[in-house]
């Protein structure tokens, strides 16, 4: 039994807002693993951690939750410098073929050190934020209305995907994080610095990771184990788009946000294979071309 004409246009439209959200979810993940080789599957739990910080700040100030993760950007670039400096001395610097393996596993501490810090913190139960657009919602077409906090979520992804697409393209700092996973010796020349302009460019993964967060509980509530369900979605995304494609990471984004929506949609499928989707495409992507959508 397929779809009807009406629920797969709405299927397609929710698929488009909630891709978007995959993508600036993944962007941060895109520079850190995409462009440095950095086995961050800590990610979703550095995003999940600046969701509960947005959480701290908007019931402590009563300031709307985008503003609170754009505020907490510096705290979290400070924190990515510091995690990836860590890393460096402690793996990467010591190289050696067992360095990505023991990397990766650093990053699953990390993660659930994270994890298990927020249960002690905060519990098990969700949490979620208030802002005017929460729980409104906008009529686009007859009988499909689309929630205003999915519109917001949507708009702030677009406006960090520009800014960071801009940012890598016209500054010399950005040329040079696209650089270093190629050619370190020749940044050297050009009078950079190969492990600042890591420590540097992990420090922008982290910041992006905090506004996601934002977005996050203003999608819905959120718990600690929430970077569970995202871990996949975030790999899939880089993977698909090409390591390092800040462009293909939008595109990669759409794909599976519409993929999924459709999904969900079906009749003969639904929820419980919604959240395979990702790891499919992950799976057909490595098959029929590894280096992604717009890969290097």
């Amino acid at each position: 039994m397929g779809i009807p004409l009406d629920l797969l246009l709405e299927a397609v439209l929710f698929g488009i807002l909630l891709g978007g959200f995959y993508a600036a979810v993944s962007m941060g993940l895109s520079v850190s693993f995409g462009l440095l080789d950095v086995p961050n599957v800590a990610h979703p739990a550095i995003m999940v951690f600046g969701s509960y910080c947005t959480y701290l700040v908007v019931g402590r100030f009563g300031i709307d939750p985008i503003l609170a993760g754009v505020l907490l950007t510096p705290v979290f670039f400070l924190l990515g410098m510091a995690v990836y400096r860590f890393y460096y001395e402690t793996f990467e610097k010591r190289g050696g073929r067992e360095a990505g393996v023991r990397g990766i596993a650093f990053f699953f501490g990390l993660a659930l050190i994270i994890e298990v810090g927020l249960i002690l913190g905060f519990g098990v139960d969700q949490r979620m934020v208030d802002a005017p657009y929460i729980g409104k919602s906008l009529e686009l077409f007859h009988d499909v209305r689309v929630p205003m906090r999915t519109l917001v979520a949507f708009g702030v992804a677009v406006v960090l995907t520009v800014a960071l697409t801009l940012y890598m393209s016209k500054t010399f700092t950005g040329r040079a994080i696209k650089a270093v996973a190629q050619d370190e010796a020749a940044l050297r020349l050009m009078g950079a610095n190969p492990v600042r302009i890591k420590q540097w460019a992990f420090g922008i993964a982290t910041a992006t990771s905090v506004i996601a967060g934002a977005m996050l509980i203003i999608v819905g509530p959120v718990e600690p184990g929430m970077d569970r369900v995202y871990i996949g979605r975030t790999f899939a995304v880089v993977v698909l788009a090409g390591l390092g494609s800040m462009t293909g990471t939008v595109f990669a984004g759409l794909i599976l946000g519409v993929s999924e929506s459709i999904v969900l949609m079906h009749p003969g499928l639904g929820a419980s294979w919604a959240p395979a989707v990702s790891f499919m495409l992950l799976l057909l992507m490595l098959g029929v071309r590894p280096q992604g959508l717009f890969g290097r």
